[in-house]
């Protein structure tokens, strides 16, 4: 049984489900039983995955900014959810800089409102909080940051994380740390997460795949920087995997994950494109290196995963090729054939993820 059977029938809130994870984790989960409800202010992009797989027609669809707290704590009141993956957020760093008010807002205070929702539930609830990477105090190191290290922010998307971080650290110690508190919270950190269906600005894999669907080459702005590519099921799985174990452990309550791929499978963003080339010939790029840019970005940064793989059993699943021959897959169907259904294209990726997962042993598939 996928995940112990523990999402089948159980009603799952998801904030931040029309975005790109949010709109796969909401498509996994339904595919697993769940009553998924989400909740979104928007849809942030055009093209979406959450339009382009018609997933309104399939789940809850509500509009809700999740910083009007007694809006957010009403709705959560009346769900009575089982299970809430927080996903909500300004997701950027560069359009941080452009508007940081709005970013730390959303991303700091809306994880409060959360927390604060939280707090009048009476149910035994599993919350999963979702924050970045990039929470980390980057020192360009060419190791893995571990979940122990130090909290920073140089930007402001990263400083709105941390400041969530802290924030989930104060509620957990100070408001659910009963050991007969109803609340149970786990925090998943992860890094550049790639697949079909992300339309976000200034995004790599978005920025090629349009480009090659037009014939044209894309712009690229750091080709030696490497990031720790994963295909957006990956965490999507540690984050279920995290959730499943919490509902039955409370050991792990409190606790931060870093979910990514092993340290072998860390490339540079030419690398990348040179992988995708492979699977689309019409993909083009040229360098457009700019040695001192006036906002920072991140140029080496990787996560140790070696307390998902010890508290929690995770691995993750994909090799590199994989992660890319899927992501492709995805948007060729999307550009080349107009006719094909997207929520199936993802359905079927899906799958085939959970077949390769149950290959390979995982514990969540078994």
């Amino acid at each position: 049984m996928i995940f112990n059977n523990i999402f089948y029938g159980k009603t799952v809130l998801i904030t931040g489900h029309t975005g790109f994870k949010g709109s796969w984790l909401s498509m996994w989960l339904k595919s697993l039983g769940a009553n998924v409800i989400g909740i979104s202010i928007d849809i942030p992009t055009e093209p979406s995955h959450f339009r382009a797989t018609q997933l309104e027609k399939l789940i809850e669809d509500y509009r809700l900014d999740i910083r009007d707290t007694n809006a957010l704590n009403n709705l959560i009141k009346k769900l009575k959810p089982s299970f809430v993956f927080h996903l909500a957020a300004k997701a950027l760093v560069r359009p941080s800089y452009l508007n940081p008010l709005e970013t730390i807002s959303t991303n700091a205070y809306g994880t409060i409102s959360l927390l604060e929702a939280l707090r009048g539930l009476e149910e035994k609830t599993v919350a999963i909080i979702i924050t970045s990477d990039k929470v980390y105090t980057n020192k360009e190191w060419i190791w893995g940051y571990r979940e122990t290290d130090r909290i920073g922010g140089q930007d402001p998307y990263s400083a709105s994380k941390g400041m969530a971080e802290i924030a989930i650290n104060s509620y957990v110690k100070s408001f659910f740390n009963d050991p007969n508190s109803h609340i149970r919270i786990g925090i998943g950190r992860a890094g550049n997460v790639i697949g079909g269906g992300d339309w976000a600005k200034d995004r790599l894999i978005p920025d090629v795949m349009k480009a090659a669907s037009n014939n044209k080459a894309v712009n690229i702005r750091y080709p030696s920087s490497t990031r720790p590519w994963q295909h957006v099921m990956e965490p999507i799985s540690g984050y279920l995997t995290l959730a499943s174990n919490l509902y039955s452990d409370r050991e792990i309550h409190g606790g931060a994950f870093n979910f990514g791929p092993l340290s072998n499978q860390n490339f540079t963003v030419s690398e990348l494109i040179e992988e995708m080339q492979k699977n689309w010939g019409k993909i083009k790029w040229n360098d457009d290196s700019v040695p001192h840019e006036q906002f920072y970005e991140a140029g080496l940064l990787k996560l140790d995963i070696d307390k998902a793989i010890s508290k929690l059993n995770w691995y993750p699943v994909l090799s590199f090729e994989e992660t890319i021959s899927l992501t492709v897959e995805w948007y060729r169907k999307f550009y080349e054939d107009k006719k094909t259904l997207m929520n199936d294209i993802t359905s079927n990726q899906i799958d085939r993820y959970i077949a390769v997962a149950t290959d390979r042993n995982l514990n969540w598939t078994s």
